[in-house]
């Protein structure tokens, strides 16, 4: 082969092997454009909603409220964010489980994404908190509140599963209310607002709030050392026989000495304690040492049955009526003249782990009272299925009856419902002899109030009780007392 025919052998060669690595870069270019097209429909679904339905992402949410404070800016009017965070959602998922609280969340995005019209921007924040950007100023982001929290309010249902959801609303408006860096901020503020004076409502932002967290901050901070450092106190308050007038027995109220804010309103610190999850050591504590003060007295010749409330979590532990007998045990008290009081709302939690705890307090004998009753949404048959031996009137009704026709009603269904079902009714927050005097001819069994007692440490209520009664103080069944306390005072 002559030289130019190597040549030319070569640059065909040469020729076949550049175009092989065209058509190969072209095919990997080809590849790669398809993969970044795939992405980018990715991207585009998530930058125009993610898993919850109609909901936007964050990053869009936030390019919407951009876009709306400029167009507020240029042309006036204002607009509003809604900071809702779900009140016991993580209660309702650890009760029913994960695929329901799922189904939870999905639920609520739709209703939000529908609760103020078709133009409803709304997006997932966190676990069962979410925001929406709603028109209008003040008044305006009141109503879509409103309009949320009654969207929410409506039961979730699924099979035999019947979910009631509370919410609290936060609300910021601008310009009124800050720079649009800080909107979505101070609406947050606001609903802490909200959750830390008990939930279920909303408000708007006001500036004083952020002062507000930092001081719940701090009482918090203090309130995790509390119970170490020996800073919590039981007092008692006396319940009064309707008839006689005579004391029966007494319930445990909590207290905290702070060290430098003196005497802490359990109104003030227990919410505290529940949304930060101190509230179960602090509750087996309250256990333990109502048992102690009982057996005290037990000690001194006086056997007076002990009240005690039990919150929602400890209702939700395992081992809560075994931590009781427990306690019962270690300081001799019967189990009958232990009385657990739970509010109606948690008495009628439809969980498995909530009803099997009322069924190891039936067969452990604990004498179960239903308190603040009235308020909840009870029916006769879930009321019959409790081991439940009383009611207690809420307060509320208590606090209106001189004046409040309905109150009165509602006082004299809750009696009847109680008599009908065999069981005795205490009346809580009694104030005036009007309001004891009205109780008394609706047929109620017990009293407890100011009018009677304020609430007192365990020593005094011994003292009234054995060293140094008067005949013009409050009198004690003398059932209470020993024989050997009686045969002193003959």
């Amino acid at each position: 082969m002559n030289t130019w025919s190597a040549i030319a052998a070569a640059s065909m060669l040469i020729a076949a092997a550049m175009s092989g690595l065209y058509w190969r870069e072209r095919q990997r270019r080809l590849l790669l454009s398809q993969e970044m097209d795939g992405l980018n429909k990715q991207l585009s679904i998530k930058s125009t909603g993610d898993a919850m339905p109609g909901l936007l992402t964050r990053a869009v949410f936030d390019t919407a409220l951009a876009r709306k404070s400029q167009k507020v800016d240029g042309g006036g009017g204002s607009f509003g964010v809604l900071y809702v965070a779900l009140d016991n959602f993580v209660l309702l998922n650890d009760a029913f489980g994960n695929e329901a609280g799922d189904r939870l969340l999905k639920d609520v995005s739709r209703r939000l994404s529908l609760s103020n019209g078709a133009k409803t921007q709304a997006c997932h924040i966190g676990v069962g908190e979410f925001a929406l950007i709603v028109e209008g100023g003040q008044h305006s982001a009141s109503a879509s509140a409103q309009r949320v929290s009654d969207a929410l309010a409506v039961p979730f249902t699924y099979e035999a599963i019947r979910a009631q959801l509370t919410c609290s609303i936060g609300i910021a408006v601008y310009p009124d209310h800050g720079a649009i860096s800080k909107l979505l901020g101070n609406a947050a503020l606001a609903m802490r607002s909200v959750k830390l004076n008990g939930g279920s409502d909303f408000c708007l932002y006001d500036p004083k709030m952020g002062l507000e967290v930092r001081e719940q901050a701090l009482l918090f901070n203090d309130l995790r050392s509390a119970l170490d450092k020996g800073e919590f106190e039981l007092y008692f308050q006396p319940k009064i026989d309707a008839i006689s007038l005579q004391v029966t027995g007494a319930e445990a109220l909590l207290r905290w000495h702070h060290p430098e804010r003196g005497l802490v309103s359990p109104v003030v610190f227990i919410p505290l304690a529940e949304q930060y999850g101190l509230i179960g050591p602090i509750g087996h504590w309250v256990i333990e040492e109502a048992c102690r003060k009982a057996a005290r007295w037990r000690e001194q010749g006086l056997r007076m049955r002990v009240a005690v409330n039990i919150s929602g979590y400890q209702m939700r532990e395992d081992d809560l009526v075994n931590r009781i007998e427990a306690a019962l045990q270690r300081n001799g008290i019967q189990p009958e003249r232990f009385t657990c009081e739970i509010t109606e709302s948690v008495a009628m939690e439809d969980t498995k782990v909530t009803q099997l705890t009322f069924e190891k307090m039936r067969d452990a004998g604990f004498h179960v009272s239903i308190d603040d009753f009235g308020t909840g949404y009870s029916s006769l048959a879930a009321l019959r299925k409790l081991p439940a031996r009383e009611l207690k009137i809420d307060r509320a009704f208590v606090s209106d009856l001189e004046e409040s026709e309905d109150a009165r009603s509602i006082a004299q269904s809750i009696v009847n419902l109680a008599t009908a079902l065999n069981l005795r009714v205490v009346a809580e927050g009694v104030e005036t002899a009007g309001q004891r005097d009205l109780l008394v001819a609706m047929g109620c069994n017990e009293l407890q109030g100011f009018l009677f007692s304020m609430p007192m440490p365990a020593y005094e209520l011994e003292r009234l009780a054995l060293h140094e009664h008067q005949p013009d103080e409050m009198e004690f069944r003398k059932s209470l007392f020993s024989e050997t306390y009686l045969g002193k005072l003959r």
